[in-house]
């Protein structure tokens, strides 16, 4: 099993003045660790269960392009970008110009999106649930034909692209794309026809989740083993380090149910002192699973 540490809190001790060296240090931090992806939100403004909206919250890809500059394997993604936030082809250039300047490590994590507040605060476009899914499929259909280099004019519902070039091509062939959510009818059925990877919450209808994604599988034909099962979970190793067995056995239950990436929050991420115990007992424990 993998792990990923995803960076949703920039509210730190040293507030915003240094935001960029703390934010330098985790990320250097968690690659040297061994930490095999690192994401960020594709937020504008904090979501309510981590703190309130005027907290500190950085634009997606401009942080993305910085924490491909202070590591050298991890891999990078938002969970999720908001697929009304930015047009498909504008999104391409972000993620394959993200892949190209990181010798191939991008991966596109893309949703519905749901924040309504912050969208409709700073003016961005946020068009009811039913057009949003419309935009998502349409989406994925132009993020998967621009990354293998397909220039054919795409014609849909919502979108027009009279020549989608995308240059220069990712180096990743293919950039793997990721979904994000859990909806049963939509969501993971997409999953199954465009998506190389799943996102889902822990909790007690995770189970009940997968199982709906096997069956989107096998009526279209998709080899339900082939679609990467990402988690999201909250790493809490305690003051002292002693929930490490806790957040090991986690990774364990998890991996029993059919996933092959934990990717989680970490308590106090500018501790970094924290990534010492991932590198010597957690990630390995998590890769002999």
């Amino acid at each position: 099993m993998k792990i990923g540490l995803h960076i949703s809190d920039f509210t730190w001790p040293e507030g915003a003045p240094r935001l960029g060296p703390v934010l330098a240090d985790i990320a250097s931090s968690a690659d040297e660790a061994g930490f095999e992806r690192i994401s960020v939100m594709d937020h504008v403004w904090q979501i309510g269960v981590i703190g309130p909206p005027e907290h500190e919250m950085l634009e997606a890809y401009t942080a993305l392009g910085f924490l491909a500059a202070h590591t050298k394997q991890a891999k990078l993604l938002t969970l999720v970008t908001g697929v009304v936030y930015r047009e498909p082809g504008l999104l391409v250039k972000a993620v394959t110009t993200l892949d190209a300047l990181s010798g191939g490590r991008a991966v596109l994590g893309i949703g519905a999106a749901w924040n309504e507040a912050e969208a409709r605060g700073l003016g961005l476009f946020f068009p009811p649930v039913k057009e949003r899914f419309e935009r998502l499929e349409e989406a994925l259909q132009i993020c998967k034909q621009m990354f293998a280099g397909d220039e054919t004019p795409y014609h849909g519902k919502h979108y027009r692209l009279e020549r989608p070039l995308n240059s220069p091509l990712p180096l990743s062939r293919p950039v793997p794309i990721l979904v994000g959510g859990g909806g049963e009818k939509k969501t993971l059925r997409l999953v199954a026809r465009y998506a190389d990877g799943c996102n889902l919450f822990p909790g007690p209808e995770v189970q009940h989740k997968l199982d709906v994604l096997k069956r989107h599988c096998e009526e279209l034909g998709r080899d339900y083993d082939a679609i990467e099962k990402t988690v999201t979970m909250r790493f809490d190793l305690g003051d002292k380090g002693e929930r490490v067995g806790e957040t090991i056995e986690d990774l364990r239950r998890l991996h029993d149910l059919g996933f092959t990436v934990g990717h989680g929050g970490l308590r106090k991420a500018w501790d970094t002192k924290q990534f010492e115990i991932f590198q010597k007992e957690i990630i390995p424990a998590a890769e002999a699973l």
